[in-house]
């Protein structure tokens, strides 16, 4: 996630003016430190010039020093790193919707590449790399040992090239190998779909584009559908979504949600905190949500479904998310490089840091594993016989003639609907049951406004208070 500050250098120049002010001890105490800080400087000194005169062979003094920098960020935590010139541009590339390779987000864990979430629509999702799965070797060569940066080097070329990685997953019995043809990753940050009537927002990443597309997205599936009042409710799918920019997280909670707290963060510092609230409106009008996540969706992914979850404006379905609840500030340190720094860690509106641990959803639904089928036998028939499978199969069966044509239709329709979602469920199962909850609401509320007001029973007297209620 990157989050663009401009506070911190403007702070520590102030620290520096305001520690002149003070005499006495507390200067005594000052120079001590930075006594032992030059101490240690000069350390580093000595070291870097006997490399430079000694080492087996010339080394370049620029990527040294960059190596030295970038080694004392990795040191911190596993999202600080130094950008070099190089670096800091893809950065900005990628925040802004293309730029080339594989299409996987990656981190690192025990020294092994390990991917985050692969990207919609890119050449890795299609060779079948997923959420969890270990990069082992590129080309035959082995990453232990090399640095985030230098692993994702290897696995960076010219568009339209290929690339063999080697996969350790969790369950396969050993490593297998998979040929990707590199490409140009033009994200896709929003598509929607309708399914029996619900509108499906797949939002694939956080970057400059996200709520603008979300909003338009939104407004031609909601025009698509009939009108707001045909639309059950709204599928957010925010599995395999790794992220991105701050900002956007918040603008895209802040679209479903009228007040309240969306996102705090809180640094080393107090007063380095930060706190953002919803304004009134809400793009879905009040219609039920569900919320899809995975292991795959992380960082800007689980602050939109923390602040959702914690509101009660949606139902979290799927499997535990990825667990990264830091905030990287993007620091200019020349004209053409930076740092990236973990600054501050985030929280929900309830209060809770999900660093490392995840959001748990409120209803667990795994994908199940696709079966296997024999070659030749995928839509093989058991049997050629037809079977009595309803009244109207029977021979001589009464034809139904109380209902008009168009009730005729309707039921017609509305049971292609439901075939259409039993359908979805062999294709994407998580995503069907998000859709059945959405439909179970509406059908709840459909009766519960069905009820003539007289018919309701009238709470009144001691059934109103809490004692009232205790009761039941």
């Amino acid at each position: 996630m990157k989050h663009y500050l401009l506070a911190g250098a403007i702070g520590t120049l102030a620290g520096a003016v305001v520690a002149t002010q003070f005499a006495g001890p507390l200067v005594a105490q000052e120079t001590g430190k930075n006594a032992s800080i030059y101490e240690q400087l000069d350390l580093f000194g000595n070291v870097f010039e006997r490399v430079r005169a000694d080492y087996v062979e010339q080394v370049d003094d620029k990527k040294l020093i960059e190596a030295a920098i970038n080694g004392m960020l990795t040191s911190l935590d596993p999202h600080s790193s130094f950008l070099s010139a190089k670096d800091y541009e893809d950065m900005q590339t990628t925040t802004r919707g293309s730029f080339g390779g594989l299409g996987i987000e990656v981190g690192q864990e025990d020294g092994l590449v390990k991917v985050i979430s692969p990207i919609d629509d890119t050449p890795a999702a299609e060779a079948g790399v997923k959420s969890g799965d270990f990069i082992t070797h590129v080309n035959g060569e082995s990453l232990m040992g090399l640095s985030l940066d230098d692993a994702v080097e290897k696995m960076r070329g010219p568009v339209g090239s290929e690339i063999k990685i080697t996969i350790l997953r969790q369950g396969e019995q050993e490593p297998f190998d998979l040929t990707i043809v590199r490409d140009t990753i033009k994200l896709t940050v929003v598509k929607t779909r309708i399914e029996s009537h619900a509108v499906v927002l797949r939002v694939s990443t956080f970057n400059d584009e996200t709520m603008d597309t979300l909003r338009s997205e939104m407004t031609k599936s909601i025009k698509d559908a009939g009108g707001i009042d045909k639309v059950t409710g709204f599928v957010l799918d925010l599995r395999n979504n790794p992220g991105g920019l701050l900002n956007q997280a918040i603008e895209v909670s802040d679209a479903f949600l009228d007040k309240g707290e969306i996102v705090s963060t809180r640094g080393r510092k107090p007063e380095e905190s930060e706190r953002w609230n919803a304004q009134l409106g809400d793009l879905a009008e009040g219609k039920p949500m569900v919320v899809l996540i995975n292991g795959g969706s992380a960082s800007a992914s689980e602050i939109v479904t923390g602040a959702l979850q914690d509101h009660r404006r949606a139902i979290v379905v799927g499997t535990k998310s990825f667990g990264k609840g830091s905030v990287q500030t993007v620091m200019p340190v020349t004209s053409d490089s930076a740092i990236r720094l973990t600054t501050a860690r985030y929280y929900t509106p309830s209060g809770r840091s999900i660093q490392s641990l995840g959001i748990q959803p409120d209803i667990i639904v795994e994908q199940p594993q696709p079966a296997k089928v024999e070659e030749g036998e995928e839509n093989k028939p058991k049997s050629d016989s037809k079977f009595l499978s309803s009244e109207a199969d029977l021979r001589g069966a009464l034809n139904n003639d109380s209902i008009s044509d168009d009730e005729r239709k309707q039921i017609e329709e509305e049971a292609k609907q439901v075939e259409a979602t039993a359908k979805l469920r062999e294709e994407d199962y998580q995503l069907a049951y998000a859709v059945d909850i959405l439909k179970g609401l509406s059908a709840v509320s459909f009766h519960a406004d069905a009820v003539p007001d007289n018919a309701k029973p009238a709470v009144t007297g001691e059934d109103a208070t809490s004692e009232g209620a205790k009761k039941q």
